[in-house]
């Protein structure tokens, strides 16, 4: 055979290989893409406080929404005119808490060895410092990329919010839950059974509960209140805010007198599958489940214009609450949040305890927090 033969390429074998190649590379290309769009559309969901995320979030893996959720969300720039889970939690980056306290019954329901899990009873506390913001009796997470400087500054206005002790019944303050379902340990034990969901459509035992005091004190207090009990979270977790947001919105059109509206949650700090937190206050003796107030800032992209009043307000409650109940709050969490918060500038989600806590020491909460809002207003 010719040498010049030999030298010839085999067009059909190097066809073959370069299909091949290219199709190799639109696998790795595909693959990168969702791969990167997967974690793009992971932060849209938290950022904009979506139903399926704080689902997914709380129960695929125990403190997985505790761990992604704290970390500071950038934001496009730091001049912006600027949600679980959400059940969010400060137990990975506060200070030591104090010392825990002892439990006060033993189960009353046996729990399987092989289901018990340990609660871990707490006070948390923070001091100013790095994301840790001191405004009078109260601290404030900064998760945003707005400077100390500046919420400093912005926090030297007062919130414009007010109410009137001359308007009678007239409904002021609207309480509703988002999550209404969400449950209590049954006893203060120290253990609870692992395989268990803190979920109750009982009203007697969930949120509802917990608002049902709160309403009740700020009655007492002369202030009119509309307490909302729909379950929007019954049957499914997923679209429960913009249920909500329909209740509010009605409320708001049909009340122009309301000023504040509270969404009470329960939260979750489960830090593995055998381990939850229980966050815990004492006062005047009695054990108080820790208070967390959350309040949303605005990246550009949540129409939440209103998102520094928002603050202000949730500032001068914590002050309040610490001013007559130390340690009675966690800090407030300001972060790229929207949890039906640009539907009214006094919205604030407040997290009332946590699955460590009874009900009866969230009731203790929603009575001390009924009256620092009377204080915050009428005194």
């Amino acid at each position: 055979m010719d040498k010049r033969a030999r030298r010839i390429p085999n067009f059909k074998r190097i066809g073959h290989k370069t299909k091949k190649a290219a199709a190799f590379s639109i696998k790795v290309l595909a693959f990168f893409a969702g791969f990167f769009l997967g974690i793009w559309g992971v932060f849209s969901m938290a950022k904009n406080g979506s139903d399926f995320f704080y689902y997914a979030m709380a129960f695929a893996a125990p403190g997985s929404a505790i761990e992604f959720l704290n970390q500071p969300v950038s934001a496009p720039k730091e001049d912006l005119s600027t949600d679980l889970i959400i059940e969010e939690s400060d137990v990975l980056i506060l200070e030591e808490p104090k010392e825990e306290t002892a439990f006060t019954e033993e189960p009353s329901v046996e729990i399987p060895e092989n289901r018990r899990g340990k609660i871990t009873e707490m006070q948390y506390s923070a001091k100013e410092g790095g994301s840790y913001i001191a405004y009078k009796n109260a601290i404030i997470k900064n998760c945003t990329t707005h400077s100390t400087n500046k919420i400093k500054s912005m926090l030297k206005e007062s919130h414009e919010l007010s109410l009137s002790s001359e308007i009678g019944a007239l409904p002021q303050i609207l309480i509703y839950h988002t999550h209404a379902t969400e449950g209590f340990e049954a006893q203060d034990s120290g253990v609870f059974d692992t395989e268990g969901t803190w979920r109750s459509t009982d009203n007697s035992k969930n949120m509802v509960a917990v608002g049902d005091v709160l309403e009740s004190v700020l009655n007492r207090g002369g202030i009119g209140v509309i307490h909302d009990r729909t379950q929007h979270d019954d049957p499914s977790y997923n679209g429960s805010y913009q249920r909500s947001a329909v209740t509010i919105s009605g409320y708001l059109n049909e009340n122009p007198t309301i000023e504040i509206c509270l969404d009470l949650h329960r939260d979750a700090i489960e830090p593995s599958e055998k381990e939850i937190i229980k966050p815990t206050a004492v006062i005047n003796g009695k054990k108080a489940a820790q208070i967390m107030i959350i309040a949303g800032c605005d990246d550009g992209s949540m129409n939440m214009p209103e998102y520094w009043e928002n603050l202000r307000f949730a500032a001068a409650l914590a002050d309040k609450l610490e001013e007559l109940y130390p340690g009675i709050t966690r800090p407030i969490l300001f972060d790229y949040r929207k949890y039906n918060m640009d539907l009214s500038p006094g919205l604030v989600l407040i997290e009332i305890g946590a699955t460590g806590n009874t009900l009866d020491e969230a009731k203790y909460s929603a009575e001390l927090l009924g009256n620092a809002l009377i204080a915050l207003f009428f005194e």
